[in-house]
């Protein structure tokens, strides 16, 4: 087996490592495989979680002093160069003597970038980029979340044919059948965070968690995010959420979703209602749309959809189709915004 080979295993090695850390929250999921001159296994480790070493630390620390000098660090993610709740893992990495480093990922972080550079100036050989789709799949959503500087953004809305969210008295329940609906508190459960508009909470009540078909609460569920500068009623029901809820006024959404990727946040699952779904498409905050569409026709004014600037048709927000499914009756169509419209 020759060197290369040893550096892949190593670093296939660290996918499994990182999978040992939390899948959610602010950090990403990082592994570490110390190897000596012959590819021999030195040192593993991997990051716990917030405010515990990071993974090339956590793996010297399993070394005597002076035991890793000449090594070969194999990272999942570039060495961080910043300071934050723990220190830099590059200058860990250049006082415990390490003689190369490869990773599969570059770090996309303002703050956290620069690593490799800074270890090249220590005169460490470095190579990035090695397996770099297996490593952004370890990753997962906390990679574009970061490149983007906020949470993924998923807006969702149920509807008629004929485009409208509710009849022309405002009753929408239930617009879309239980395998839709089961489906939406699925999605709910795998997002970090849910988000209505303060209208919502006013005229719904919603209780913004994710149940199973008994209505019981599921394992995992989304932190309520009100937008709006209306008050939410004390006896509201998403204050009784597992989670307690963050409110936002929604006057500027780029600098409230930055707010809520510093919280950990990497996913913002959109549902209420069309006032809040038309701001963040017309603000070009939008990854995903899931739109469940009902075979029925309500025809009047409650679109599931508000004001979005667009004066004709040139100025169309263009969408990519990523998937058509049915459930039961309902069809959910999932597209999302042409990249660079």
């Amino acid at each position: 087996m020759g060197p290369s080979a040893h550096i892949e295993d190593a670093l296939r090695r660290a996918f499994v490592l990182a999978a040992n850390g939390p899948a959610r929250g602010a950090n990403p999921q990082v592994g570490c495989v110390l190897l000596a001159a012959d590819g021999t296994v030195l040192a593993e480790g991997w990051h716990r979680g917030a405010g515990t070493p990071h993974a090339e630390v956590d793996a010297l620390s399993q070394l005597a002093p002076g035991a890793a000098r000449g090594a070969t660090a194999v990272v999942t993610l570039e060495p961080c160069n910043h300071h934050g709740r723990t220190g830099p893992c590059a200058e860990a990495l250049i006082e415990a003597g390490i003689g190369r480093v490869v990773y599969s990922v570059d770090d996309p972080g303002e703050a956290s970038s620069g690593g490799a550079a800074r270890l090249r100036a220590a005169g460490i050989d470095v190579e990035g980029g090695l397996l770099r789709s297996e490593g952004e799949a370890v990753l997962g959503d906390w990679l574009p979340a970061a490149r983007l500087g906020r949470p993924l953004v998923t807006v969702k809305w149920a509807s008629s044919l004929d485009g409208r969210a509710a009849a022309a008295d405002g009753s929408s329940q239930w617009i879309t059948g239980p395998a839709a609906r089961l489906d939406v508190h699925r999605r709910r459960a795998a997002a970090d965070a849910i988000a209505v508009g303060t209208g919502t909470v006013l005229a719904d009540d919603p209780s913004l968690t994710a149940r199973d078909a008994a209505g019981g609460l599921l394992p995992s569920q989304p932190i309520p995010v009100v937008f709006g500068s209306r008050q939410t009623p004390a006896d509201a029901a998403l204050r009784r959420h597992p989670h307690a809820p963050l409110f936002a006024d929604g006057r500027d959404l780029p600098a409230q979703l930055a707010e809520l990727h510093g919280r950990g946040i990497r996913s913002l699952f959109v549902e209420g209602g069309p006032t809040l779904a038309s701001a963040f498409i017309a603000a070009g905050l939008v990854d995903e749309l899931l739109v469940y569409l009902a075979p029925l026709l309500l025809g009047g004014p409650k679109l599931a959809l508000g004001e979005l600037g667009i004066a004709s048709i040139d100025e169309a927000l263009r969408l990519e189709l990523a998937s058509v499914e049915q459930l039961g009756d309902d069809l959910l169509v999932v597209a999302r915004p042409v990249k660079g419209h």
